[in-house]
């Protein structure tokens, strides 16, 4: 099942990205972003699942429900900053985020993914939450 996260989610959110990413990093990350009030409307990160249930395809269920809830709200492309084995075979390429200007441009991890066509042909400049900073 998947939906969205409700506040009693939030310790068991803490304790995958822990697991999951080996480090407190990106759990404190999504805390800073929640006290921030800040959304990543377009822009997917972190996800995460827990280390013993990876490979089972909830990761690439809990990236293609996320694709259709962009698709819900009116947004023409999403970025990625993920891993670029994994992303590219859920639609996300390096090469579709050239033209977009952000403190992560050119980095392999940095990734997009047209939903309207057409959506990063011209340049953009994004910028990221505080959060994404420490």
């Amino acid at each position: 099942m998947i939906r969205y996260a409700r506040s009693a989610d939030h310790p068991t959110i803490v304790e995958v990205n822990d697991l999951a990413f080996g480090n407190p990093d990106e759990a404190q990350r999504i805390g800073r972003l929640r006290a921030d009030r800040e959304a990543l409307f377009a822009a997917l990160a972190p996800m995460s699942v827990r280390p013993g249930r990876q490979s089972a395809g909830i990761g690439s269920a809990l990236v293609q429900r996320g694709l259709v809830s962009l698709r819900e709200f009116g947004v023409h492309g999403v970025l990625v900053l993920g891993h670029p084995r994994y992303y590219p075979r859920l639609g996300f390429e390096a090469a579709t985020a050239t033209q977009v200007s952000s403190p992560y441009s050119g980095s392999p991890a940095f990734m997009a993914l047209a939903i309207e066509p057409g959506a990063f042909n011209a340049p953009l400049s994004v910028a990221y939450p505080d959060a994404f900073s420490g």
